[in-house]
């Protein structure tokens, strides 16, 4: 099975046991379940669902697995013959999660 998600504006074609990386969800611990209710799509072989926008009853579970924060990125500004050069790093709060089971 196959489904289109959407969380924190993000989409995701997942299956079950597939592992992603998405922004940190407030308030989870690692080993947590989280239900995704904003399923876009499901497919199941060749039938296939479509919502508008959403399909209705559909839901996706994954686990926490951690959360960490994601590489340094590196932010650098600089003008020309001005003097003027700025470089600021920055690592984003990451949860990784892994697909339990689509229902749809």
């Amino acid at each position: 099975m196959k489904a289109t998600i959407q969380t924190q504006g993000r989409q995701f074609i997942v299956e079950e046991g597939d592992i992603l990386t998405i922004n940190q969800i407030q308030d989870t611990e690692t080993g947590s379940t989280i239900e995704i209710d904003e399923v876009l799509m499901v497919q199941d072989g060749t039938d296939a669902k479509f919502g508008t926008p959403t399909v209705d009853g559909a839901k996706v579970t994954a686990k926490v697995l951690e959360n960490k924060k994601d590489k340094k990125i590196i932010v650098f500004k600089k003008k020309r013959r001005k003097g003027y050069a700025r470089r600021k790093g920055h690592r984003q709060h990451v949860s990784v999660i892994k697909i339990e089971s689509i229902q749809g």
